[in-house]
């Protein structure tokens, strides 16, 4: 169908704004003319234009607006926040008629924009390629919809089902590698692209990881630490305050890290842990976490049912003995093979 040729083309564009755009969600923009895309655009960093801004201002005539047909893969704003709404701009060129991918889930706007746009004589279509326009904004919807992140779950696991191999207690402080390079590499990725990482105390006192983006071109997330005794060693790369931290602890004792960058928040450790960081979370705007691990902070999530998806490689090693990786409920969404490497997408069964 025509319409769907153009929204795919929606979407294209909403994937550049991938990481750059929270709170806000990715929106594509195309504007048609018989037959012939005139104008595009895609929702600028936060604080700038969105995407139908940006389209309607990249059309050079714009007389023809006039009779051209707006495609935007998220409902259009009617509403003031950091930019006007883009429901008015779109009236105020007599575009007559739009074409939307799905319904905004933010209380804001949720309808209200269709309202507005049919009240003032635009014809509306709405609901093309719905799922795949939820997709791509599934952190957004589920931050509004569900008042939490969206959360992935990832771990690399042996051949044998191991995530770690026994530690000595006098061993130097580094991760026992399961994944390739590569593998290596992509999890650097990830973190580009997601608001947040969490780990537990045992990673950190194991690992003593940076959680940062190094393999990869792209901002760091926010570091989350579970700790709640303060037992992290205060000269851990995750307390060196050169990364937004927060870290989420019961003990009252003064913590030493004075650092800029650095937020203590206090939870209770005797009740749900998952959802009150959830919650922590949602008060600080946190679209999205990674959590990395360990094993028992994975198993905790799992447990208290608090995950969307899970990634979890399979690396070509055997530890024959150790701590034994996560297990997991749901449906298999896809298998990819990355070198030596097993890469495993499981969502929750519906």
């Amino acid at each position: 169908m025509l319409h769907d040729k153009y929204m795919q083309r929606c979407l294209e564009l909403a994937k550049k704004g991938f990481g750059t755009v929270r709170p806000n969600p990715m929106v594509g923009c195309v504007i048609v003319c018989d037959d012939i895309i005139i104008g595009e655009g895609y929702t600028s960093p936060y604080g700038g234009n969105h995407a139908e801004v940006n389209a309607i201002e990249s059309v050079k005539n714009k007389q023809l607006l006039q009779k051209s047909t707006l495609y935007v893969s998220l409902e259009p704003c009617n509403h003031y926040g950091k930019t006007p709404p883009c429901s008015n701009l779109i009236v105020s060129y007599k575009i007559p008629k739009v074409v939307v991918g799905t319904i905004d889930a933010h209380s804001l706007v949720s309808g209200k924009g269709i309202e507005h746009l049919e009240k003032n004589g635009c014809t509306v279509t709405v609901g093309v390629l719905e799922d795949k326009c939820n997709e791509i904004n599934k952190r957004f919807f589920t931050f509004h919809n569900k008042k939490r992140p969206y959360i992935i779950l990832k771990w690399a696991e042996t051949r044998d089902e191991f995530i770690d191999a026994h530690r000595d207690k006098n061993a130097i402080k580094k991760p026992n590698w399961i994944s390739n390079g590569y593998s290596q590499q992509l999890v650097h990725k990830w973190r580009s692209e997601e608001h947040a990482i969490l780990v537990g105390t045992n990673t950190v006192i194991a690992d003593n990881p940076k959680l940062t983006v190094r393999k990869w071109s792209g901002e760091n997330p926010i570091r989350l630490v579970l700790d709640n005794s303060l037992r992290i060693p205060f000269e851990s790369y995750i307390l060196d305050g050169s990364v937004n931290t927060i870290v989420f602890t019961s003990s009252k004792q003064l913590f030493a890290a004075k650092k800029e960058n650095i937020i203590i928040e206090y939870i209770d450790f005797a009740e749900d842990v998952p959802k009150q960081i959830c919650a922590v979370l949602y008060k600080h705007n946190i679209q999205s976490v990674i959590i990395e691990g360990g094993a028992q902070t994975i198993n905790s999530f799992v447990n208290s049912d608090l995950w969307d998806e899970a990634r979890v490689f399979i690396g070509d090693k055997n530890f024959k003995q150790g701590l034994k990786s996560p297990k997991i409920e749901g449906v298999l969404k896809s298998t990819d093979k990355i070198d030596t490497d097993i890469l495993n997408i499981i969502i929750p069964n519906s």
